[in-house]
């Protein structure tokens, strides 16, 4: 294996992981696509997302995903949902690149793998849920949108370019690190604003309860006669 070889290898093992965290479909979509025209050699295990069932499985919930992602508040839920299948999916594909290499390698993988699609998808769902928060739904579909084109240009970054990519996924990990304290504190905020909300009419009742003794004494016929 030559140093070309392995700086492709290197960038789609952390690209795939990468990708699947921000929509895994439209990654094994262009990583299958890639296979099956030759632009892209995939390792045996991998070579099962070239099949023409997968490609067409990916292409049917990549739809389903860009109709729900553009929708505020209904892709909030779906990525809580894709929790549960991006992550564990991003360590899979990663281990899967390096399958070939040995056991070591292959679980390495998995762990890096696994950490890098869990922060981009904790910062793609953060982010969007404090866009949701605007009452407009353009900002929400622009970075819809955006994301699609990142994840599309990003698998074809690796493929030709390996390098390049890999140095672009170094400042997005580290703007990342920056960012996802911040996304947090947005968050927590949001929550504390949507209580306060529900305080008030809790207010209202306790308040009113406070008032009907009240209301009782003076209406009632014994303490008018005395």
């Amino acid at each position: 294996m030559d140093f070309n070889e392995i700086s492709t290898l290197m960038a789609m093992t952390l690209g795939i992981s990468w990708a699947s965290g921000i929509n895994l479909y439209a990654a094994v979509l262009a990583l299958g696509l890639a296979g099956a025209t030759g632009h892209a050699v995939l390792p045996e295990e991998l070579q099962i997302l070239q099949s023409p069932i997968v490609i067409a499985a990916a292409a049917l919930m990549y739809c389903v995903e860009f109709a729900a992602d553009k929708i505020p508040g209904v892709d909030t839920g779906w990525d809580a949902i894709h929790t549960f299948i991006r992550i564990p999916a991003g360590a899979l594909l990663a281990a899967g690149m390096l399958s070939d290499v040995g056991m070591a390698a292959e679980l390495a993988a998995a762990l890096v793998g696994g950490s890098i699609a869990a922060g981009t998808h904790a910062t793609k769902a953060g982010s969007r849920a404090l866009i949701n928060t605007s009452p407009e739904p353009f900002s929400n579909w622009a970075a819809s949108v955006g994301e699609d084109i990142a994840v599309f240009a990003g698998v074809w970054a690796m493929i030709n370019h390996p390098w390049v990519f890999i140095g672009l996924l170094i400042l997005f990990i580290l703007f990342m690190i920056w960012v996802l304290p911040k996304i947090w504190r947005g968050i927590r905020m949001l929550l504390r604003k949507i209580r306060g909300k529900k305080d008030p009419p809790e207010e209202e009742l306790v308040a009113a309860d406070q008032a009907e003794p009240s209301a009782v004494v003076a209406t009632d016929p014994t303490s008018a006669s005395g």
